[in-house]
This record gives C-alpha cells, structure tokens and sequence, in this order.
C-alpha cells in the first residue's frame, strides 16, 4: 500500500478490501468508441488498488490509488467502431519525487513497456501521458500494470480519440518500361488498392526516390537519364494518412545507347600545387559535335570532381584526397545527350606528408575472403574474434584475428527484401562471459526486428525478440546495433520508404533508438520511449568517441549524406533537410558529401579519427574529430575506386587497426555471391 504521505491517505483498509473484489459486471461494460471517449478509472477493473476521492481535481466520481506493489492494475474495457492506431491518454497524478512506470497492453499485448508517469506538483495536479496503440474493430481491453514496487500512479481516466487510419495500401503491380530513349523513358504500372485511398505513387531507382504521381496515376515520364545505363525501378504506393505500401517488385530499364558519336578524349592533364589532400589539374579540351557540358576527373572508375560550363573549364583542383599516397587521375567529357568520352591519357603523382594527428591508415591486407555481403561486426569481449553477418544468407560467423572463420549458426525467421533487408547488425553483450547474449537486427515477416540469442562459443540457440513493430520495406530499413558506455544497447532504423515516420516521436522508424538488454525504453530516453534521436532517413553507421559521445552516419537521398554528431532528442531534419539547412530545431551533420561521392554503410573511430566507408562512393573517408571539440578537420579519401563497395568498418580491440567489409556481392555491385572480403587495415 501507498504510505500516507506518498498521497493515499487513509486507504489502507479499504484498498484491501477493493483489491480482493471483483468489480461488479455492470462497472466494467465497454463503450462504443466515438471521436473521443473518456472512460473513468473507478469504472474500470481495478485489482490490487483502491477508488479513491480523497484529492482534488478528478473527474467522474473518483480515481484508483495504486497499491504500492508491482503487477497492481486498472483494466478499460474499449469498443473501436473500425480497426486503427488510436491515441490513448491516461490522466494521473503523482505526488512523490520518483517515476512510477507502468507497462500498457492491449487485449493481453504489451504495446509499451515501461511508461514513464513522471512526478507532478503534488497529488492534486494532474497530467496526461499520450501512447499510440492499435485497436481492433469492436471490443478491446487498456490495462496499465505498476512496474515498481512503488506501483502506479493516482489514474483518473482514460480518455481514446477515433483510430487513426494505419492500413497500408497493398503493393503496387509490377512496372513495365516504354517509350525507352536514351535520356528518358515511362514507367507504367499496376494500381495498388486502399482501404480509403491512394493519394501518391513515389518511384524509387534502388533506394533514391526518383519521381512521384497523384494517386490516380499509374504512369511517370523519367527524364534526365543516363544512357546506356540499367535503372532498377520500384513503385510504392501512399495514401492521404501518409502510410506506404510495400516497394513493388522491380524492373531493370535500359536506356538507349545516346549520342553517336561521343565527345573525343580530353588531352593529357598536368598536375601543380600538390598539397597533403589536394592538387590543381589542368587538361586539353575535348571535341564534340553537340558540344562538351562537363568534365569528370576520376580515380579508376570513381569521380573525385565534376566541372561543368558553357563551356566548362579546362582547369580544377581536385581535393580530399589521401596524404602521402600516390594516385593515377585520368579526365573524361560528357556531351549534352549524355554520351562519355574515352578517359585522357593519366597523370600520376604523390600527395605531400601525412599531419601527425590521429594518425594515417596503410595498405589492406586481406584477412578472408568467399563472403556474401559481410554486413555486421562485434567483438567479442577478449578481443581474439568477431562475429560477423551475412546479410542474404541470414548467415552468422566467427572469425579470428588469425583470418580463420566459422559458421555457427543463422537467426531464424529472418526474410530478404530483395533489397537492403536481411540479416543485419549484431552485438555480443558487454557481459557475455557470464550470460552468452548476443544481438541481432533482422528483417521478418512483418517488419524489421531486434532479438537476442544465446551464444555458447561455438553456436547459437534460444531466438528470443526483444522488440518488432519496426516498419520493413524494400529500403531504408537501418540496422546497426552497437552497444554504448552506459551499458544500454543502441540501434538504428530507417524510415521504411515513409519520410514521415522519421518526425514521428511515437514510431520506432527513422530513428536511433537506446534499450535495456532486456529489450525495455533504456532510462533517461529523451522521450519516455525507446527514442533516443529522431529525424533520420536511413542511418547505417554507429561509434562512440573517447568522450562517449556517439557519431552517426546515414544515407541521404538525392542531396547529400551525413555524419552526424548524435545527442539525446535532437532531430536530425531528414525528410525537411539533406544535409546543412540552418533551420531552428534541427540539428545540421558535421560533415556531409553528395550522394554520389559516399552512401554511407558503417563507421569506426581510431585515435580520434572517424573512419566512414562509403558504397556508391568507392572509398574510406577519414575525418579527424577535432580534440574534444564537437567540430571535424579535413576529411580525405583512401582507397577510391579500388576494393568497390564498401560496407562496414570495425575498430580491432586493443590496437590501431581497423576491419574492412566489401559489399559487391549486393544487388548493386553485382559480383558473384562469395566474392566479398575482409581486409584488415592498420593505422600508422
């Protein structure tokens, strides 16, 4: 029982009298949901607890004082007139100076665990605590149980507003191309179908939204394409509550060859002003019987820089690049049809010495090799191994410092998106020597999932979920899991193709969310949830700095991507901002790159070096984190074009070394499964 003071004055007897009796039938009756209908706790079924008028500004008749045990509760009977996510309000008083969380089910279902109900003024003020929870058409149960042995708070009421829309429309038709030129084409497909109504198709090239349609639109024109080039085409489908289908199946379109013939090769480049990360180039101009728009200086099949004109210069200065390295640079030119030219004969030279801060990386070595798209890497504690995951063959593996590797297992129920789903993050507990946890992020039949299972050194049993409710789709789906200073386990998730889901603080999309190894809202969330920062399109990088703080990098869409700086409640813009923007409430990147140049995957800190690696990009940036400031130097490029894509960089336990993930078995890089790798990198 709740002492005196604590606010329950007097209750002690009758509250065990009440605990110990059913609540007449009458009492407990649900009512049919309206716009938005109050139902009063001293209505309710109340075991464990007591109806109360001994405090000021309740409504009905009274309130329910929680016993101050753990499992006491209130229980509302609820009637929806249609299935839906509906806002659930619970009114309450807490006049003592700790939390008193309660766990809130839905006809038996824990659908947030661990709710805070924070102190009030005193135990005449009362508060309202707002959670989202489905519903199902017809009768439902609202049960909120005490977690602590303080039990819950004074309950008032609950009050439910009409469900929302939350059913998405089904997937879109396969599309089909026509009308194929060189620059353009139309996209054709099936409609997709609502239970109220399609209002958007967007059209996605991989995981970048290219175009969109009104609902009532099943064809896009595509201009501005590249020819002689395969665009991987999927549909989704949207409708006015903002909920998105799931991505079409794809198409592979081919664009025409383009402008016969193409420009001539520019002349032979020079180099001058040769600094640690930069040099000037200067090249002939080339020919073209339509005219040259723009020049690419490249690094084997990577751009370092873009030039473009009327006509464009025959001159640029080609920065972030690696120090002390040398480099072999060739120029090409594009016409306005978009034909290529042959690459200019390559000029080579040697950037100047490396700073000495924070030190340099040197020449990979390969550590394995036969891997699948390699996604996740977490150490075990002693250091000696990591396991490792493959994301399509939902794979796990062990693999030592000495380059041996084994299979131990695959995490059950996992499913492909034919896309970036799959297997994807894993982190071995801090305490895994006493527990054998290990962590997994994976795609499922109904969304994305976090999970644990039990590791016994040498396989893995015990599947276990800790969270679901993650929205999958084809794209942005996150999945980085890493573990922090303060113990808790930290995870990210994409948007699941809804922007809008990232600015939601109630959805787990789009965000970085922080947890309890037993799969609760980690204390001191920002948000009372499992939300730790929001605002995110599709995060994929995760590391904590000598300080602790936590740096983060995440795919943009058509604008830029970022490395981000991560504090608790901030909002990080995404979909109101790619990269800088400067607006009041969000929270601009530390450093940022065109989507072309990066594609973010994952990211490693090195003697106060952030070291990104970058898909699409070709490369491994390096970032110096400024001391302990919260500002970054100059970031330079190592290895472009070299080892293709590359997915994942982990730090090696006690030493300057670095792990190197290839991802060019993916359904971009389009090598043959088992030829990715792992390459072990040190820092000199």
């Amino acid at each position: 029982m709740r002492p005196t003071s604590a606010g329950g004055a007097g209750l002690a007897v009758v509250a065990l009298i009440i605990a110990t009796a059913a609540v007449p039938p009458a009492q407990a009756q649900p009512r049919p949901l309206l716009a938005a209908t109050d139902y009063q706790a001293e209505d309710a079924t109340v075991v464990q607890g007591a109806v109360a008028t001994n405090h000021t500004g309740y409504t009905g008749t009274g309130f329910v004082d929680y016993t101050n045990v753990a499992g006491s509760y209130v229980e509302f009977g609820v009637t929806a007139t249609s299935a839906g996510t509906a806002p659930l309000t619970l009114r309450y008083a807490n006049g003592t100076a700790v939390d008193r969380p309660m766990d809130i089910a839905v006809n038996g279902t824990v659908v947030a665990a661990g709710v805070s109900f924070p102190a009030t003024a005193d135990w005449n003020t009362w508060a309202g605590r707002t959670l989202n929870a489905p519903l199902r058409a017809g009768t439902n149960t609202v049960r909120a149980t005490a977690t602590t042995a303080n039990g819950g708070p004074n309950l008032d009421r609950l009050t439910v507003a009409a469900a929302a829309d939350t059913t998405a429309p089904s997937r879109p038709g396969q599309p089909s191309c026509t009308g194929i030129g060189p620059n353009g084409l139309t996209l054709g497909w099936p409609a997709a179908t609502d239970n109220v109504g399609v209002t958007a198709y967007d059209v996605y090239e991989h995981g970048n939204k290219l175009a969109e349609t009104p609902g009532d639109t099943t064809t896009k024109v595509l201009t501005g394409l590249t020819p002689g080039t395969t665009y991987n085409l999927s549909v989704i489908a949207r409708d006015a509550a903002g909920n998105a289908s799931p991505a079409s199946v794809a198409v592979d379109c081919i664009t025409g060859a383009g402008d016969d013939p193409p420009p001539s090769a520019p002349g032979a480049p020079t180099v001058s002003a040769v600094t640690a990360t930069s040099a000037k180039l200067g090249w002939g101009a080339a020919t073209d019987d339509k005219g040259v728009v723009a020049y690419e200086v490249r690094s084997g099949g990577a751009v370092l820089a873009t030039v473009t004109g009327t006509p464009p210069a025959t001159t640029t200065t080609v920065t972030g690049l690696a120090c002390d390295a040398p480099f072999a640079l060739t120029v090409v030119a594009k016409d306005a049809a978009g034909g290529v030219s042959p690459a200019s004969a390559p000029v080579s030279f040697t950037t100047a010495a490396c700073p000495a801060d924070g030190g340099v990386p040197g020449s990979p070595t390969t550590l394995s090799s036969g891997w699948t798209v390699p996604w996740g890497i977490s150490w075990m504690p002693d250091g000696s191994s990591a396991l490792v995951t493959e994301r399509d063959s939902f794979k796990v593996f062990k693999q030592a410092k000495s380059g041996t590797r084994t299979e131990i297992g695959a995490v059950p129920n996992t499913v492909t998106t034919d896309g970036e789903g799959g297997l994807l993050g894993v982190a071995v507990d801090p305490n895994w020597s006493t527990n054998h946890y290990v962590y997994f992020m994976h795609t499922a039949a109904e969304g994305n999932r976090i999970v644990r299972m039990t590791y016994n050194g040498s396989t893995l049993s015990g599947y276990t979920v800790l969270l679901q409710g993650i929205k999958k789709n084809r794209y942005h789906n996150g999945g980085r899991l890493a573990f922090g200073p303060d113990g808790y386990l930290y995870a990210t998730t994409g948007d699941g193709q809804t922007p809008d889901l990232a600015q939601d603080k109630n959805s787990l999309n789009g965000k970085i969310l922080r947890m309890t190894t037993a799969g609760k809202p980690a204390p001191g969330n920002p948000f009372n949830n499992y939300v730790y920062s929001l605002g995110h399109r599709n995060p994929q990088g995760l590391a904590f700095d000598r300080n602790g703080r936590l740096w983060e990098a995440e795919f943009g869409d058509s604008k830029y991507d970022e490395l981000n700086l991560i504090k608790p409640g901030a909002n990080y813009g995404w979909p109101t901002c790619e990269g800088t923007c400067g607006k009041s409430g969000l929270t601009d990147p530390k450093a940022s790159w065109p989507v072309n140049l990066a594609s973010p995957s994952g990211i490693a800190i090195v003697r106060n070096v952030v070291y990104l690696a970058a898909l699409r990009g070709t490369r491994m940036y390096r970032i110096p984190i400024n001391g302990d400031t919260e500002s970054v130097g100059t970031v330079t490029s190592y290895y472009v074009g070299t080892y293709g894509r590359l997915r994942t960089v982990s730090k090696v336990p006690g030493a300057d070394q670095l792990w190197l993930t290839t991802t060019n078995a993916d359904n971009n890089g389009n090598q043959p499964d088992g030829s990715d790798k792992i390459f072990r990198i040190t820092i000199g």
